[in-house]
């Protein structure tokens, strides 16, 4: 055999290898105690967004003065999080306090991802033949519609 024709192989191989490999980062969202409803939902959507893209994700929460007296707070946040985007991974490092900060890991989870896929492909397919009746959208309440043009 050629060496010349090996050595090509052998990089074209190698060359294969690399692009078949998944370069997994770690992505960090950080949230506080006292959350707000609307910070918390986008924060764990970013959250969903990392782990759809293959990425592991910690979650911290930070505790400021007397916060750290009540890591249950914390606790009850974090369980809420991996619930909420537990179609798409799992916990890998369980909640853990370590000075002001609680930290989890979660990592991407591909079974649960294909379930969760197939499940809402299964709803979506049921729910158009379910009645044939187009649902008109709902009628706004504040009358802004038949008052438009009564501004003076």
């Amino acid at each position: 055999m050629d060496y010349g024709k090996w050595k090509y192989e052998e990089s074209q191989r190698q060359r294969d290898s690399r692009r078949k490999s998944t370069n997994v980062s770690i992505k960090e969202m950080k949230y506080r105690p006292k959350i707000g409803t609307g910070d918390f939902d986008t924060k764990t959507r970013k959250v969903e967004k990392f782990l759809g893209e293959g990425h592991k994700v910690k979650v911290t929460i930070m505790f400021r003065g007397r916060e750290t007296q009540h890591p249950e707070l914390g606790r009850r946040i974090l369980d809420h999080v991996a619930e909420r985007v537990g179609h798409l991974g799992r916990v890998e490092v369980m909640p853990k306090l370590d000075g002001r900060n609680m930290t989890m890991v979660l990592a991407p989870d591909k079974k649960a991802k294909a379930a969760w896929e197939a499940q809402r492909r299964a709803e979506a397919e049921a729910e158009p033949s379910g009645n044939g009746a187009v649902a008109a959208p709902p009628a706004r309440g504040d009358g802004a519609a038949s008052s438009a043009g009564d501004q003076s």
